[in-house]
């Protein structure tokens, strides 16, 4: 057995699925990561969301790929609140900076009261396993730490952020070539709340949509 010790965000995939995906922040890693059995580490276990950083040591082997790895450690450090809409009109901003043709992320900076607090992003589905967006950021395979940690033109960590994906998550075909990433600093106050209600994401909820993530 193989212990990997480092700094990993969170992905909880669907209530279906009954594993994390543990995204390294240092490394292009995605490492599966059993949920349950862990006795006295299991509340902690039990209290981790999509978006979570935490500091934890795995344990498993390498050569097994279909097999979880298991918590021998874990310290959740900090929570980007994450929020889910599908089937859904992207916002005015996401639609005016899209680019046909476009083939990667492009973002501008989203401003309250004059002041910069957060990013609309247009993520392109060209590149996207099967071109699904929100089901691929639930699943951890949409790098995003550098996103996350460094807002474009703001040099601030995401707070909180909202994925919008114009289309349903089993979607066979697509009526737009991108997804949106709504990302907030914490000096966000009326901005994020106005997206919410407009997509129906109460704060606090579990918004991410059921679906068969082996069906895509």
């Amino acid at each position: 057995m193989t212990d990997r010790s480092g700094r990993f965000r969170v992905y909880r995939v669907v209530d279906s699925v009954p594993h994390y995906n543990f995204q390294a922040v240092d490394t292009p890693t995605l490492y599966t990561v059993y949920q349950s059995g862990y006795d006295a580490l299991q509340p902690a276990v039990d209290d981790l969301r999509t978006g979570d950083l935490v500091a934890a040591t795995l344990t498993g082997d390498p050569g097994r790929e279909d097999e979880p790895w298991r918590l021998t450690d874990l310290d959740r450090r900090d929570r980007v609140d994450m929020a889910f809409a599908t089937d859904v009109t992207p916002p005015e901003a996401a639609r005016d900076l899209w680019t046909p043709g476009t083939e990667e992320p492009t973002c501008v900076v989203l401003r309250e009261d004059g002041t910069a607090v957060g990013v609309c992003c247009v993520q392109p589905r060209a590149h996207l396993p099967e071109g699904a967006f929100v089901p691929n950021v639930l699943t951890g395979l949409l790098p995003l730490e550098s996103l996350l940690m460094d807002l474009p033109e703001m040099g601030e960590p995401a707070a909180e952020a909202l994925f919008l994906d114009p289309d349903p998550p089993d979607a066979e075909a697509y009526s737009a070539p991108y997804g949106v990433a709504l990302l907030f600093t914490d000096d966000a106050v009326a901005l994020p709340d106005r997206f919410r209600e407009a997509y129906d994401c109460p704060r606090g909820a579990d918004t991410r949509p059921d679906f068969d993530p082996y069906g895509l």
